[in-house]
């Protein structure tokens, strides 16, 4: 009887333990993403990113419409310096001579397996044609700045715009 009486207890135990033991794994914690709304510290370093991602692909749109090689450059992480170089000028490259850039527009702004995640459509014209591409353009904090780490193809499709 001794045997069975020492089971019931255990296992009581350990019920009673388990809810304290998942809500240190995360489960059931308010601050979840499922939980409570975010709470204005938890938002400021989120709109920061998007700000300053925001700034930094503003920069370079601009910097590839007015075909400013070196403030473009500037916008990009050091390690996409060498082949900004390389290739920012070359027949295909953001700044090539023979491209204009009549309009770039921000579409969407989010977080991202890499870092901030910004979006874009770029209206390029070589002579009288045009042709709208999407971009989508990696920025990361490097230090205590930003920085562009990625450009590529496409792009995320807007998200729907939420009311506080």
């Amino acid at each position: 009887m001794g045997q069975q009486h020492r089971g019931a207890v255990t296992g009581f135990a350990l019920l009673a333990l388990l809810p304290i033991a998942l809500t240190g794994c995360g489960f059931g914690a308010k601050d979840d993403a499922g939980g409570a709304p975010a709470t204005e510290a938890q938002r400021a370093p989120a709109e920061e990113a998007a700000a300053k991602s925001r700034e930094r692909v503003q920069a370079y749109l601009d910097a590839m419409a007015g075909k400013d090689v070196d403030a473009g450059r500037s916008q990009l992480c050091a390690t996409l310096q060498a082949a900004f170089d390389d290739a920012a000028t070359g027949p295909n490259g953001d700044f090539a001579d023979h491209f204009t850039v009549p309009q770039a527009t921000i579409t969407d702004v989010r977080s991202g397996p890499h870092g901030e995640e910004v979006s874009t459509s770029i209206t390029v014209a070589v002579g009288s044609r045009k042709a709208t591409r999407p971009l989508l353009f990696t920025v990361t904090r490097s230090g205590a700045d930003w920085c562009i780490s990625g450009e590529a193809r496409g792009g995320n499709t807007p998200e729907p715009a939420t009311t506080p």
